[in-house]
């Protein structure tokens, strides 16, 4: 068994997901802009929902891209 990896949210005790905090979102989301998953981001059920959202209205803001440019 791997250790188990806690909140990032939760240690700091975090009441919600910021959609205007851009540079935190863009940490939990892949090079191609794909938002990742609870077991590689290691944050816990409550938190991955509100992430979700928050991604999307920061999306929908044009405050985050869709996609990324992986033009070569």
């Amino acid at each position: 068994m791997g250790k188990q990896k806690n909140c990032p949210f939760c240690e700091e005790k975090a009441l919600y997901v910021d959609y205007r905090d851009t540079k935190r979102l863009q940490k939990f989301t892949s090079e191609q802009g794909r938002i990742l998953t609870r077991r590689t981001s290691g944050v816990c059920a409550l938190h991955q929902r509100q992430l979700i959202s928050a991604v999307k209205y920061a999306r929908h803001l044009a405050m985050l891209p869709f996609v990324s440019d992986m033009t070569k």
